[in-house]
């Protein structure tokens, strides 16, 4: 019998940045007062660097990141806590030191640029700049981290700690239940991905009216790739419905679809088809 110990890992990533903003109480009741307002009426939230494009290109990159990591990985039922199937680990842990690297550049680059980012500021906020809002050099460095904590997903086994044997069975038990919850989550969350981008497309394809992003058709098809990889628990069905939505969905080029009505009437149709098909397995998953 298969162990999710056996198939997965999980995966803990932490990154925190400086926002940059600052609540301005002053501007916030002076806004008040000139609209004859109560001063909980709302909040004047200030950019300290408003045209720092390094910063920005942090938020972008981090942004980028946490996407890229939540695509990879699935529930596990604590937050801020992944599971990160065995097979896709290489390929994903050699994308992430990547993008790490990058954005460390960035960062990088950013605090070198910063003081002179904190000059302009001064000339641009012009009566809302306050220097005691900006950390200095050594404080902001301390302000930028990434990390990702990756752990063996526990097992009743595990088990050491000694108390008393009633207490220890039903520690090993509810962890035991624990476990078997989180990997029908996790199951039930690769279903309803590769079900999510059937709708989809069921919604833009079978009215000819409808309109479709080709970047959202290539990240249908990028999630029947990904699903080889996350596919943990080795579903015969689940891999044969995913072969199906990839050769018969969306293994066509957008264009294609879009200049050909009776192409795009049999896709939509195959999508409907399909869709039928996956609402039974998945009934059975809830």
């Amino acid at each position: 019998m298969m162990h999710l110990s056996d198939a997965a890992l999980l995966a803990h990533l932490g990154i925190s940045q400086w926002t940059a903003r600052k609540l301005d109480k002053k501007a916030s009741q002076e806004i008040a007062v000139a609209n004859n307002a109560i001063n909980a009426a709302g909040n004047y939230n200030k950019s300290l660097l408003p045209t720092c494009d390094l910063h920005e290109a942090i938020k972008t990159s981090t942004a980028a990141i946490r996407k890229k990591f939540y695509r990879n990985t699935l529930p596990w039922g604590i937050e801020g806590t992944f599971i990160l199937p065995s097979a896709n680990y290489l390929p994903f842990m050699t994308e992430w030191r990547a993008e790490k690297a990058d954005w460390w550049d960035i960062v990088n680059a950013f605090l070198a640029e910063y003081p002179q980012a904190q000059q302009d500021a001064q000339r641009l906020l012009g009566g809302l700049y306050k220097a005691s809002d900006y950390p200095t050099l050594a404080e902001l460095k301390l302000k930028f981290r990434m990390k990702l904590d990756i752990l063996p997903v526990p097992t009743a086994g595990d088990f050491r700690v000694e108390l008393i044997d009633a207490e220890s069975d039903k520690i090993r038990a509810d962890l035991t239940k624990q476990v078997a919850e989180c990997e029908s989550a996790a199951v039930k969350d690769v279903w309803q991905r590769l079900y999510d981008k059937v709708e989809w497309l069921i919604g833009r394809l079978a009215d000819p009216k409808n309109t479709f992003n080709t970047d959202t058709y290539e990240d249908a098809r990028e999630t029947c790739s990904l699903l080889t990889r996350l596919n943990f628990t080795n579903d015969p069905d689940l891999e044969a419905m995913r072969q199906e939505v990839e050769q018969k969905l969306v293994n066509h080029h957008p264009e294609s679809l879009r200049n050909d009505p009776d192409l795009r009437r049999d896709v939509a149709a195959e999508a409907a088809s399909i869709s039928a098909k996956m609402s039974v397995f998945m009934e059975g998953l809830a």
